[in-house]
Formats: C-alpha cells, structure tokens, sequence
C-alpha cells in the first residue's frame, strides 16, 4: 500500500493506494537501475511534440508571408507560443534556421523565406 497524505490547497488529503502483487510486480519491471554515469536530461515527450509542432508553425508563418518584419513576426509567434520569452526562442531559432534568410532592414530585420 502506498500513502500519501498532504493538501491541495485548503483540504487535506489522506491517499491510500492498494496494488495487487501482479501491480507492484508490473510497477517494479518499469523501474530503470542508474548506472554511475548520468544521462543527459532529454525533454519529456509531450513538451517535445508541443515544442516541435510550434517550430513548425513559425516555419509556416515564415514561409506563408514570404517575408515578414521581426515586429510582426514577434507578435505572431507570441500568440502561437502563448509567451514572449517561448516567441523570442522561436526567432532565435528561425535567424539560425537555413531555410530562412535574416536581411537588416533600416527599421527592424526583415525574415524572407529561402525554403
């Protein structure tokens, strides 16, 4: 039996939980030894399809238009990636993406779509 007690919130919360042997059995089998050297942290795989599936819209944004400016750009990313700081890791990643050319403009950097 596994316990947990604690709050959510301003309610307690006492938990138990009861696995059979085939469960603990089951539980025990998914359990990885570690070894003496650490693997490098990778990302869990649902954030990893969000942040691909984001990628990938910001490459559609940029080749849909063409060409765009890094304000117009910014705005549209922040409304696909729900943050600034999650936009400006997109651009940063598009300036260093081969498929799309950076041109300074006088104004603000001009994003073109070379494919």
């Amino acid at each position: 039996m596994i316990r947990i007690k604690g709050t959510v919130g301003p309610w307690p919360v006492d938990l138990a939980i009861e696995l059979s042997d085939a469960d603990w059995q089951r539980l025990g089998g998914q359990l990885v030894v570690q070894s003496d050297v650490a693997p490098a942290p990778s990302k869990p795989a649902a954030k990893a399809n969000a942040d691909d599936a984001r990628w990938l819209a910001a490459l559609r944004l940029v080749e849909q238009a063409g060409q765009v400016q890094g304000p117009a750009l910014m705005e549209q990313l922040e409304g696909l990636a729900g943050s600034a700081s999650a936009a400006k890791r997109l651009l940063v990643r598009l300036r260093h993406c081969a498929q799309v050319r950076v041109q300074t403009d006088a104004d603000a950097p001009l994003y073109c779509w070379v494919g």
